[in-house]
C-alpha cells in the first residue's frame, strides 16, 4: 500500500487531497503547524486507520518513521493577508520546509510534489501565462515574501531533480475556490461571500476591471493527482482559463447571494496587485488530459452553501 506525506494537510487544498488519497487508497500521513490551517477540515479523517496526523512546522527537520512513497508540499500562507502578517514564516516554509522535504524525499527515496503558484509571473507583461514566462515579479515588494519563497521553491526543486536524480513535479496553482476555504483569509472569494452573506459592502480594489480566474478545488485536487502520477518534472499551469474582471465576479456573488443590503464599495489598488491573472493549461491538457470540468455558477453554488454556514448574519 502506497504511502503519501500530505504538508499543509489542515489547510484548504491540502485537507482536500487528504481527502482524494484517502479514496484511492493510499495511507495518509497528514502534517500541519496549524498557524492557518484549521483541524476542523480533517476532523472527519481521524477515526480512519489509514490517516495519521503530525502537528509539526516543515521549516524545522521534519522525521516521519517507516516508508514514504509519495509527498506532497502544500505547507505555507497563501494569502496576502497571511503573508503580509507573517512575512518571515512565509519566506522559511517555501526555502527551509522546502529544503528538508526534499531531503526527506532523498532519504525515503519519494517522489515529491511541491505546490507553486501564479504567483511566480507576478504582475504578468504577457497574457495569458504560460509555463515559459519568466514573470514579472517585485522582489522587494509587500507580495515579495510570497512570491520569490514560491520562486527560490521551484529552484531547489530543480536543482534536487536535476543533482540528485530525485523525482519531483511541481504544481503552479492559480486562483482555486471552494468549501473549506477560511472566511478572513483576504482572498476575494471568501471576502465577497463573507460581506454579502452579512449585507455589507463588497470591497473592490481600484476600479475593479483587474482579471481573475477561478478553479474549483475538486478540479484542481484532479489535476493534481495526474501530475503526481506523471513523468514531467518542470513546471504545470493549474487553473480554469475563464477570465473574469473582479467587477463582474462581484455582481456575479451580489446575484447569487441576493442579499438586498449588500452593494460595492471601492477602495484603493495594493501595491503591486496583479492586473491580470489567466493561465495558458495547454501542457496540462497535452500532457495530463486535464482541464476543469466544473462550472463557475455550480462552483460558487456549493462554495455558497458552505458559507452561509460558517458566516454569521
Amino acid at each position: 500500500m502506497a504511502r503519501i506525506l500530505i504538508t499543509g494537510a489542515a489547510g484548504f487544498i491540502g485537507s482536500h487531497l487528504c481527502d482524494r488519497f484517502i479514496k484511492e487508497g493510499y495511507d495518509v500521513v497528514g502534517m500541519d503547524n496549524l498557524i492557518t490551517g484549521d483541524l476542523a477540515n480533517i476532523e472527519h479523517l481521524f477515526p480512519h486507520k489509514r490517516f495519521e496526523f503530525y502537528h509539526h512546522d516543515v521549516s524545522k527537520f521534519v522525521h516521519v518513521p517507516g516508508d514514504i512513497n509519495y509527498i506532497l508540499h502544500f505547507a505555507s500562507p497563501a494569502s496576502p493577508i497571511d503573508y503580509l502578517k507573517m512575512p518571515i514564516q512565509t519566506l522559511k516554509v517555501g526555502s527551509l520546509g522546502t529544503h528538508n522535504l526534499l531531503g526527506l524525499a532523498k532519504v525515503k527515496n519519494a517522489r515529491i510534489l511541491v505546490a507553486s503558484t501564479s504567483e511566480v509571473y507576478g504582475d504578468p507583461l504577457e497574457h495569458p501565462q504560460n509555463e515559459n514566462y519568466w514573470g514579472n515579479v517585485n522582489p522587494i515588494g509587500p507580495r515579495g515574501v510570497y512570491d520569490e519563497a514560491k520562486r527560490f521553491q521551484e529552484a531547489i526543486t530543480m536543482a534536487y531533480h536535476n543533482f540528485h536524480g530525485l523525482e519531483t513535479r511541481i504544481v503552479r496553482i492559480f486562483n482555486t475556490y471552494g468549501p473549506r476555504m477560511r472566511q478572513e483569509d483576504g482572498r476575494v472569494l471568501p471576502a465577497f461571500f463573507s460581506q454579502a452573506i452579512r449585507g455589507e459592502g463588497l470591497t473592490v480594489f481600484g476600479n475593479g476591471s483587474q482579471t481573475r480566474s477561478f478553479c474549483y478545488v475538486d478540479d484542481l485536487v484532479e489535476g493534481i493527482y495526474r501530475l503526481l502520477l506523471s513523468d514531467y518534472a518542470l513546471p504545470v499551469n493549474m487553473g480554469n482559463p475563464s477570465e473574469i474582471t473582479i467587477l463582474q465576479f462581484a455582481d456575479e456573488i451580489l446575484k447569487l447571494v441576493n442579499n438586498p443590503k449588500a452593494h460595492i464599495i471601492y477602495n484603493p489598488l495594493p501595491i503591486d496587485d496583479p492586473k491580470q491573472r489567466q493561465p495558458d493549461i495547454s501542457l496540462a491538457k497535452s500532457l495530463l488530459d486535464w482541464s476543469p470540468k466544473v462550472d463557475r455558477e455550480d462552483g460558487l453554488k456549493e462554495t455558497y452553501t458552505y458559507f452561509k454556514k460558517i458566516v454569521a448574519n
